[in-house]
C-alpha cells in the first residue's frame, strides 16, 4: 500500500508538466498564429485532464479493502487508463479536423522559428516526464503511470509532426 501512496507523487509530476506545456504551447501559438500549434496546446489540455483524473483514481486505488471491495480498490487504475485512451482519441480527431481546416484555408504564420523552438522545448519536457512515468509504472506495477507515459509519448510525436509540418 505504501508503494501506491508513493506512486501518487508521479501524478503531481504529470500535472506540473501539463501546466508547463500548456503555457509553452499557448505562447508558441500566440507568437505564430499557427493552428497546428493551437491544436498541440489543446492536446496538452487533455494531458492535464488525464493527469488530474489519474491523481483521483490513484487516491481511490490506495484505499484498503472493505466489505464491497475485499481485494482492494487497485482495479480503479484500469478505469483511468481507459478514459485516457478515449481522451487521446477525441484529441486526435479534433486535431485532425483543425488541421484539415487549416489546409483548406491557410493563413500566413509569424515568428515561426520562435514558436517552433518553444514547441520543441515543450516536447522535450513531455519526453523527460514520459520516461520518468514509464520507469515508475514499471517499478510500481502501475497501469495508470504506464498509460500516462504512453499518452505523453503520443504528445511528443504529435508535437514533432507539428514542428516538421
Amino acid at each position: 500500500m505504501e508503494q501506491r501512496q508513493h506512486i501518487k507523487q508521479f501524478a503531481w509530476l504529470s500535472i506540473g508538466t501539463a501546466v508547463l506545456t500548456i503555457a509553452l504551447k499557448a505562447a508558441a501559438y500566440a507568437f505564430t498564429g499557427s493552428v497546428g500549434l493551437l491544436s498541440d496546446a489543446m492536446e496538452s489540455g487533455v494531458n492535464l485532464a488525464t493527469a488530474v483524473l489519474s491523481l483521483i483514481v490513484l487516491s481511490i486505488a490506495v484505499r484498503p479493502p472493505d466489505a464491497d471491495h475485499p481485494y482492494g480498490h487497485g482495479k480503479a487504475e484500469y478505469f483511468s487508463s481507459g478514459v485516457e485512451g478515449a481522451l487521446i482519441l477525441i484529441a486526435a480527431v479534433t486535431i485532425s479536423v483543425t488541421a484539415v481546416r487549416s489546409l483548406i484555408t491557410p493563413e500566413p504564420l509569424e515568428q515561426l522559428g520562435l514558436g517552433l523552438g518553444i514547441s520543441v522545448v515543450a516536447a522535450l519536457c513531455n519526453l523527460f516526464t514520459a520516461r520518468i512515468l514509464y520507469r515508475a509504472g514499471s517499478a510500481f506495477d502501475s497501469i495508470t503511470r504506464k498509460a500516462s507515459s504512453h499518452h505523453l509519448m503520443t504528445d511528443v510525436y504529435t508535437s514533432g509532426g507539428v514542428v516538421l509540418a
